[in-house]
């Protein structure tokens, strides 16, 4: 099983229960496990971009984003730009920084694209 299937097969843990959030370097680590996902340099955020077909194709995909994180418990930051281009921004905000849960919803998130 990948690093990402291990991720997928979790699930979001209530804020208040994790404590405190990555270091960077920790974040750097976790990252390896969501390859197409970029970390801020200030290590706080992760994030992905997407092209997609049109605009509608957006709507349907963060329809589905919106469906998963709901379901989490752990919610994105998205943008929409250029009526096709969609930014997925992820981050713990209660700790104004990441902790896996960023991770397994990047993962949930990932498995949209790839169906």
């Amino acid at each position: 099983m990948n690093n990402r299937n291990i991720l997928i097969n979790k699930k979001c843990i209530p804020c208040e229960g994790i404590g405190k959030s990555f270091t960077k370097k920790e974040a750097s680590e976790y990252l390896k496990k969501v390859p197409n996902w970029n970390l801020s340099d200030n290590g706080k955020m992760i994030f992905r971009e997407y092209s997609l077909k049109n605009f509608m194709s957006v709507v349907e995909s963060i329809n589905k984003i919106a469906e998963i994180a709901e379901r989490e418990g752990h919610h994105p930051d998205l943008h929409v730009t250029n009526y096709r281009e969609l930014r997925i921004e992820l981050t713990t905000h209660a700790l104004h920084g990441l902790t896996e849960n960023d991770f397994i919803l990047a993962a949930k998130i990932d498995a949209v694209f790839t169906v």
